[in-house]
């Protein structure tokens, strides 16, 4: 299965690369504007998928495209597991630790500098592996999915937490929002003119729903499950190795 490939800056360059800076650019406002942007409804999102976290008792957590590192942070607070954050972004990593160590879990979580689709980590060394709002930023996505189910253990899980495409009377509205509003606000405070306009262009060219979850059956996992949060604006997968 082959998906638009939409690129935060130009067509030249290499995806990675370009996420990387974008990354980097935003990365001094990036909580402050996911908090605005989407009305404090991200942070229950993620607990929507701590909650399936908790119930497998992991001892060990990959959190992929970790960013600024709340959804490590959450692992941390809810379970007893080991974690790994990682990212390609240096400079969301950096405050992802200052964060880290204001909640005193220096000794809990740990840090790579790295790419998604290249682990640096053994096969299945992880009882859960999870992604925030980071697959659609992936150059290939089934190499993303392919290796994120490589390092995990036999039946571990992958859970992923991304933007999708609502449906019914709501999605209008919040379309208009997403296209309209969002990039022209996040702009103004991020001072990156494409990084917010990108945002919208990159979950457009995501499967979603059934798609999303024929892909994770295709790339390594034998069963997967979706659940459509806050009318279909985000979905959380299920992938069982």
């Amino acid at each position: 299965m082959t998906n638009k490939v939409v690129k935060p800056y130009n067509e030249t360059e290499s995806k990675k690369k370009q996420v990387e800076e974008m990354f980097d650019n935003i990365s001094e406002n990036y909580d402050f504007l996911n908090r605005l942007l989407s009305f404090k409804i991200d942070i229950y999102w993620r607990k929507q998928l701590e909650n399936n976290v908790i119930r497998l008792k992991p001892e060990k957590i990959l959190d992929v495209a970790t960013g600024t590192g709340d959804l490590a942070i959450l692992h941390a607070k809810k379970n007893d597991a080991e974690i790994v954050g990682l990212d390609l972004s240096k400079k969301m990593l950096d405050f992802a630790q200052i964060k880290i160590q204001k909640n005193h879990l220096e000794k809990r979580i740990q840090l790579v500098k790295g790419d998604a689709e290249n682990l640096p980590f053994q096969n299945n060394e992880f009882d859960a592996v999870t992604v925030a709002f980071g697959v659609r930023n992936f150059e290939n996505l089934e190499k993303g999915i392919k290796e994120m189910g490589r390092v995990l253990k036999d039946n571990g899980k992958l859970f992923i937490l991304e933007f999708s495409k609502p449906s019914g009377f709501f999605a209008p509205f919040f379309m208009f929002y997403f296209k309209k509003i969002l990039p022209n606000i996040g702009k103004i405070i991020s001072g990156d003119a494409r990084a917010y306009t990108y945002l919208p262009d990159s979950v457009d060219s995501m499967p979603h729903g059934d798609k999303m979850k024929k892909l994770i059956l295709q790339n390594g996992f034998k069963e997967a499950y979706y659940r459509r949060l806050t009318f279909g604006v985000a979905t959380i997968y299920e992938g069982i190795k």
